[in-house]
């Protein structure tokens, strides 16, 4: 499987990258930066130089053209404003959705966040984030694509246990290493395509919970 990660300078990307490569599939990292290719290598990724915040989607389309299945890793990130909530987190979803139908790739994993809901009340940042993320999400949902959408809780870079709960309290956290290894569940698990997920730390092997 030949997998495109946009985002694919970030930690769950490199994450993603490494277990893609080590299961013999291939990963695509899309980066913003041509400085960041050496660390995209080192977890086996494949980097190209592409900005999704200023991409059309035709042109993203040419960067993920014969992968079978593209992920969704990007974000604005902490410290950013308002605006690139919009431009990053829901406008750079909907541009790889778009490219993705002109690449003719059926498969879309999205890493979102607990609690995107595109009807959240609020005007902090955070507010505007999780109205980015769930719009974002309901673009998804909608495209016909072969979606999947994860719904992680609070990240941590602790080792990644293998394990996940699929429900969470406000407190709970999961390792950034899990949520990637859900993401290569996903993309190999038909039975995934057309759900969302919320995930967290737990008791169950993430190839299970996502099966089920």
């Amino acid at each position: 499987m030949r997998v495109a990660i946009v985002g694919g300078h970030g930690k769950i990307a490199r994450h993603l990258a490494r277990i893609l490569t080590q299961n013999g599939d291939e990963a695509i990292s899309i980066v913003r930066k041509r400085e960041q290719f050496e660390a995209v290598r080192v977890h086996g990724g494949e980097p190209v130089l592409c900005d999704v915040e200023a991409a059309d989607a035709p042109t993203l389309a040419e960067v993920i053209a014969g992968a079978d299945a593209v992920v969704f890793a990007a974000g604005a990130g902490p410290g950013s404003g308002a605006e690139r909530k919009e431009t990053v987190d829901f406008g750079g979803a909907v541009t790889l959705i778009e490219a993705a139908k002109f690449a003719r790739v059926p498969r879309y994993v999205m890493i979102s966040a607990v609690g995107a809901d595109s009807s959240h009340p609020g005007d902090e940042v955070f507010d505007v984030y999780l109205r980015a993320k769930g719009r974002a999400d309901d673009e998804l949902v909608a495209s016909g694509l072969d979606h999947t959408v994860l719904r992680p809780v609070g990240l941590t870079d602790e080792p990644g246990t293998g394990h996940v709960a699929l429900a969470a309290d406000r407190d709970a956290k999961i390792p950034r290493e899990d949520v990637a290894a859900a993401v290569a569940v996903a993309l190999a698990e038909p039975a995934t395509i057309g759900r969302t997920y919320v995930l967290a730390s737990g008791d169950t092997p993430i190839s299970e919970a996502l099966r089920g």
